[in-house]
């Protein structure tokens, strides 16, 4: 029996590190699984040891509430790879954490995977001279990150990005979104996948719903719950609201495929929606001084995915103050009266998301894993 040990610190990655354990085990059964994730990675069989929800923060003053449970997740998962000493270890994004882990997997032989690269790319570019020494195979998702570790001496490989693995062919069908009727505008709040998120995005993001609702009296709106948000967070704004909000655990596809627009945090699920081809508005707000210190070390022209593969804005982003009510009421506003502007959008996100590759992410991620294991 192989023992893999695996880390995804967000709900993104435990979505597609499940995939990726489905993939092994379709490959070889006799292969054990634990380690950090949430509910879809220990859906697909993984022991979790402690859970995503936990871990996840973004920012740096961000995580010092939660500094004491990662301390204690790093300090036993370095046990594990000493006592244990497990096959394979796979990183998935979550890179102070994982690049600290790989350090101790690299000491005792223990091959590393990084599958899902952290954005080393945009900020602290000099990790990657710690995952050239540490890290044994990068299996990457974006098309512009192999070059970038290529060039590093990284041995890396791009797999195309599992979002494909996931999502229905129906996706693909960019023509009924611009189809929504507008007389009766339906809202996509999306205020991200961990608590600080939620709690600084979504009184804002209501307040944005609140403005429209004043052109449009039949708006609603609908929020789909990230695995690693405690719901009652998340019910204690919704019911402060001023608009009818569907809160819905269905998934992201199922509960935003009718959406006439979306308000949606910074991050991966930004690529979801550009799959659906959705015009939004992405926002980002973090505490003060993670922000200004974020703004000396960032170094890319964009902070949404979306922007960022396509190379130019696709989609507008409202960045720290500019991410406030009116500001987003402004843009959804702008996409639910303008036709062009909309439908130009949707011609823009189907280019992006054509970028992503092709589908078998998880399956070429899958054979990277089992090869280091033989």
């Amino acid at each position: 029996m192989k023992l893999v040990l695996m880390v995804a610190g967000e709900a993104s990655a435990d979505q597609y590190g499940a995939e990726l354990v489905k993939e092994i085990l379709l490959r070889d059964p006799d292969v054990e699984f634990l380690g950090i994730g949430g509910e879809k990675m220990a859906g697909a069989g993984v022991n979790i040891l402690f859970t995503a929800g936990e871990m996840a923060v973004v920012g740096l003053t961000e995580v010092l509430p939660r500094i004491a449970k990662i301390f204690i997740a790093s300090r036993n998962l370095q046990r594990i790879v000493k006592e244990k000493r497990p096959d394979l270890l796979i990183l998935l994004d979550y890179p102070d954490f994982n690049i600290h882990l790989a350090k101790s997997a690299a000491r005792r032989g223990v091959p590393v995977l990084y599958y899902i690269s952290p954005q080393i790319w945009a900020w602290r570019k000099g990790r990657v001279r710690k995952i050239r020494k540490r890290v044994d195979r990068m299996a990457v998702i974006l098309p512009f990150e192999e070059p970038f570790y290529r060039e590093k001496g990284v041995r890396v490989e791009y797999v195309g990005h599992p979002i494909l693995d996931i999502w229905p062919d129906s996706f693909h069908d960019h023509s009924t979104r611009s189809e929504a009727d507008s007389a009766f505008p339906l809202l996509g709040i999306v205020p991200g996948s961990r608590a600080e998120e939620v709690r600084s995005l979504l009184p804002r993001m209501l307040s944005a719903a609140a403005l429209l609702k004043k052109s449009y009296p039949d708006l609603r709106c609908v929020l789909p719950l990230a695995q690693t948000v405690d719901e009652k967070l998340v019910d204690r704004f919704i019911a402060e609201a001023s608009v009818p909000v569907v809160l819905s655990r269905k998934g992201m596809y199922d509960t935003l495929k009718r959406c006439n627009a979306i308000i949606a945090a910074s991050g991966t699920v930004t690529l979801e929606i550009a799959l659906m081809g959705i015009p939004m508005v992405v926002v980002y707000r973090i505490s003060r001084l993670s922000y200004e210190v974020g703004k000396r070390v960032i170094h890319v022209p964009y902070i949404s995915l979306v922007n960022l593969v396509a190379g130019r804005e696709v989609v507008p982003e409202l960045i720290q103050d500019g991410a406030n009510p009116e500001n987003m009421a402004s843009e959804i506003g702008l996409l639910l009266r303008d036709v062009n502007a909309r439908d130009l959008m949707v011609r823009d996100l189907k280019v992006v998301s054509e970028r992503l590759g092709e589908r078998g992410a998880s399956a070429r991620t899958a054979e990277i894993a089992l090869d280091m294991m033989r």
